[in-house]
């Protein structure tokens, strides 16, 4: 849970939510590796690490070779809720979650560049869609749960790579709900 708007503040930056995938995805990394991971240069990647150091979502890993710091995440997930904050909460939340969605569909797009040359087996598995329909209020909080508890299924693997069966490549599982406006 964020402590403050400010911290949701600090998810609302493309490059953060870059480095969080990357860091998260190798365990630790440098602002060095980082850098050349993501096409930025090395003071950028460093201060936006320290950025998110600021603000509890990385913090230093044991220390690398050289001047090198490499960091890691603090924690898988990401709350982007204001709630409790007030309408500065609010603006703060939209703000990080509105990055965070231009950041996963801009992911997502980038992977489809390169699905037509995956191999069928892999071409098959991947999927996405929608459907608009209408549900009450209890009915849409339990799609909801049900998505997060699917995710939520494959998730410590993240975390405890010894978990990952022989042939896994990185997927990435996303899932959205949303209500129209009234």
């Amino acid at each position: 849970m964020p402590s403050d708007p400010k911290t949701l503040r600090a998810l609302a930056h493309p490059l953060r939510w870059k480095l969080i995938d990357l860091v998260g995805r190798v365990e630790t990394a440098t602002a060095t590796r980082c850098a050349e991971e993501l096409g930025e240069s090395v003071a950028s990647c460093s201060y936006h690490l320290n950025i998110l150091a600021k603000y509890g979502f990385v913090e230093q890993a044991p220390a690398g070779a050289g001047r090198e710091k490499p960091w890691k995440l603090t924690s898988f997930r990401q709350d982007l809720s204001g709630d409790g904050f007030g309408e500065e909460g609010q603006a703060a939340s939209r703000a990080a979650s509105e990055v965070f969605l231009d950041h996963e569909v801009g992911k997502l797009k980038e992977r489809l560049h390169g699905h037509a040359t995956e191999p069928p087996q892999w071409r098959d598995a991947v999927g996405f869609g929608g459907v608009t329909t209408a549900l009450t209020a209890e009915e849409l909080a339990e799609v909801t749960s049900s998505l997060n508890a699917l995710v939520r299924r494959y998730a410590d693997r993240a975390t405890d790579r010894s978990l990952v069966p022989e042939g896994a490549r990185e997927v990435r599982l996303f899932f959205a709900t949303s209500v129209a406006p009234r």
